[in-house]
């Protein structure tokens, strides 16, 4: 099945079951790209903002890891679980890995997914912050 946008489909043959599964599939697909999308955003911006403020403590890894401690509690105050601080540091190595990808993106192309970009952040050996800072 190919990806169509859902005011594309035109669907009336007589299968009024076919014909609905293949809106709600549609729909769904596009959903889940335009979630992963701000996601991928998100995180991105997050990571930048965070690098940005670490550059006004002198870059020290101490600084930017006790800068995360406490976004991370500040964050998961508000919005729950999701914001500790392996994920913010996600974020930050996401943006220090990737610095130009939102920028180099155009706005028809496909972004990974973050679980592509988690991945790709794992094979990457650099630590930000030395052992012992988080």
């Amino acid at each position: 099945m190919d990806d169509k946008s859902l005011k594309n489909i035109h669907v009336s043959s007589d299968n009024l079951y076919a014909d609905v599964r293949l809106i709600v599939d549609t729909a769904q697909r596009q959903a889940y790209t335009a979630v992963n999308a701000a996601l991928v955003q998100r995180n991105w911006l997050i990571g930048k903002r965070i690098a940005e403020e670490e550059l006004k403590g002198e870059c020290r890894a101490e600084y930017g890891a006790e800068i995360i401690k406490q976004l991370s509690n500040l964050l998961t105050t508000d919005y729950g679980k999701g914001f500790d601080f392996s994920t913010l540091y996600k974020f930050v190595k996401f943006y220090k890995c990737f610095p130009n990808i939102l920028d180099s993106a155009s706005p028809k192309s496909v972004l990974l997914t973050w679980t592509h970009y988690r991945t790709l952040l794992r094979e990457e050996n650099v630590s930000l912050f030395p052992r012992g800072t988080h």
